[in-house]
């Protein structure tokens, strides 16, 4: 078959595909917001309008928050996630019910007003916060902004960098202008040598993993009917990089998307970006299409042979649909849970095409790497773990914001140097590190690089680089309940040691102040560590350890 010819057949096989896979979901979302009633009433004519069963419709509609969240003519999304929680207390949650005269999860009698908690908004920095339909409202008195009383309410987010030459915030605080390396690329390089220059960087993925970039764009085998999948779906509790770039920078995402494309092969990608980043959406919506007009992507960009399409999808609220094989699944208008692997997403993914995933902040940094080497990155951070990592200190710090940091650069220093230490003297009771599912530190404990290795030692993980400071005021109980909380509700359900254990996890927090907990939170620790599916479930019972070990005695028992 023809280049071209084949170039037409992949795009008119992934429209239909798309029909009934992200176009299930996006039918779904449209049908919640426009009908009454529950998704029973309106989620299977939805899917059989598009040629599917009945119950295709159903899965996805009860799993995804946006879908299933009961909805009135002005809906109201508030954060309850880990930032939020500690500047308030947990308290922003009532006060809101109070104002607007409904609880959460449910709509007015009059169906004026519907209110929902999610995890998490990206307004960490500023917190609490929340989402006024797609407006967003953040500050000490966010019920005070939901019904008239003046303020701030979109503060932007603080950004710096540290390092002296941005790679990450090059756009942003470097002044580097996008798609500059893109057309010469394409033009006078071959997609080895961009493998090679990624490969010599050392780059590992920032969406918490933390595989090599090159080990996994390698593993798909550089099959033209590879798909790229940037994951926009920063979900941590604590991370707002993700939001920065896609927000302040979208060009650089995309310019990276496409040469992360051309170093594979693939002539398609998706970007997902999760629904509770409506500005984000917006902005990556706009640069997409200046992409287009300005010759960037399509057929033979720039005299070329190089064709490359670039679709954008919106989320529809799940924490876990951010693991790469739940995302791909949610892709395909399924439900968003993780599925077993092998098969891995790089041999059979997408559609069961070869599959690369690579969240935002991973793609931003490649056109810095293509166009100043792989060894000028490989230079920064420390010999095992290269480059640079933006780091998120919540709204506790003085100095909240977005940095740009060598990797290895000290939590203390960044805590005390960069973040100025917590806000109005207040004292630091607990460093949650990584988001919910990285681990904590004690304050005597800080004295650690910002480096896997270093904090996997130490029983936390470099997740996002999301650091929430607890100060004194949060009791380690109230924490500890939180975490749980975050578990229980955002478990996806597919395997029952994480379904079942995240639930009884947070029934041992509740009993625990009659009974404390002995073994069998050690064998239900034991049980999610080891059976759970996915990272999720694994990775739940380490940051309860870590946050035991960190609170001492307070904690007893909850570190067998």
């Amino acid at each position: 078959m023809d280049p071209a010819d084949r170039f037409d057949a992949f795009r008119a096989l992934a429209a239909r595909r798309e029909r009934t896979g992200a176009g299930l979901i996006e039918s779904l979302a449209e049908a919640a917001d426009g009908t009454a009633g529950g998704p029973e009433v309106w989620a299977p004519g939805v899917a059989v309008g598009l040629g599917l069963p009945a119950a295709a419709g159903l899965g996805p509609a009860t799993f995804y928050a946006d879908l299933a969240a009961a909805r009135g003519r002005r809906h109201v999304r508030v954060c309850a996630a880990a930032a939020c929680f500690a500047a308030r207390l947990g308290q922003h949650l009532p006060e809101v019910e109070q104002a607007l005269g409904v609880v959460a999860g449910a709509t007015s009698p009059d169906g004026e007003v519907s209110l929902q908690a999610v995890r998490c908004l990206g307004y960490c920095y500023a917190g609490p916060a929340c989402l006024d339909g797609d407006t967003p409202r953040a500050g000490p008195d966010i019920a005070g902004l939901l019904t008239g009383r003046p303020g701030p309410q979109d503060p932007p987010i603080p950004v710096a960098d540290t390092t002296g030459d941005p790679v990450v915030l090059a756009g942003i605080a470097g002044g580097q202008r996008p798609w500059r390396v893109w057309p010469e690329t394409v033009s006078a390089r071959t997609p080895e040598q961009v493998h090679a220059e990624v490969a010599a960087s050392g780059l590992r993925g920032r969406g918490g993993a933390g595989f090599p970039v090159a080990a996994k764009w390698a593993a798909a085998g550089r099959s033209p009917d590879t798909v790229m999948i940037a994951n926009g779906d920063e979900g941590d509790p604590g991370s707002f990089a993700d939001r920065l770039l896609m927000e302040a920078a979208p060009a650089q995402v995309l310019e990276g998307l496409a040469l992360a494309c051309f170093a594979c092969g693939a002539r398609r990608a998706v970007v997902l970006v999760r629904s509770e980043y409506p500005r984000a959406l917006a902005r990556m919506r706009a640069a997409l299409g200046q992409a287009y007009a300005d010759g960037h992507l399509g057929r033979a960009v720039h005299g070329s042979g190089v064709d490359l399409d670039i679709h954008l999808v919106e989320g529809a609220g799940s924490y876990v649909a951010g693991e790469e094989t739940a995302l791909i699944a949610s892709l395909e208008g399924g439900r968003g849970c993780a599925r077993p692997r092998p098969p891995y997403p790089t041999r059979q993914g997408l559609w069961d095409a070869p599959t690369v995933v690579n969240n935002v902040e991973t793609l931003a940094a490649v056109p810095w790497i293509v166009r100043r080497g792989g060894q000028a990155y490989s230079r920064r951070g420390t010999g095992t773990e290269t480059g640079t990592k933006l780091v998120c200190l919540s709204e506790r710090f003085a100095r909240p914001g977005c940095y740009e940091v060598e990797l290895g650069t000290p939590i203390s220093r960044i805590v005390t140097e960069l973040g100025g230490g917590l806000k109005e003297g207040a004292q630091l009771q607990v460093l949650q590190v990584g988001g919910p599912l990285g681990g904590f530190l004690a304050p005597e404990r800080l004295d650690v690089p910002l480096a896997e290795a270093a904090l996997a030692s130490h029983g936390a993980a470099l997740g996002h680089a999301g650091l929430v400071a607890f100060d004194q005021r949060v009791r380690p109980e109230e924490i500890l309940r939180h975490v749980w909380e975050f578990a229980a509700a955002e478990s996806c359900g597919a395997c029952s040691p994480c379904r079942v254990g995240s639930k009884r996890g947070l029934e041992l927090v509740r009993e625990a102040a009659d009974v404390p907990p002995g073994e069998e939170c050690a064998r239900l620790l034991r049980v999610m560590s080891e059976a759970s599916l996915c990272a999720f479930g694994r990775r739940v019972p380490a940051a309860v350890r870590s946050l035991a070990r960190a609170c001492g005695d307070r904690l007893a028992g909850w570190d067998p």
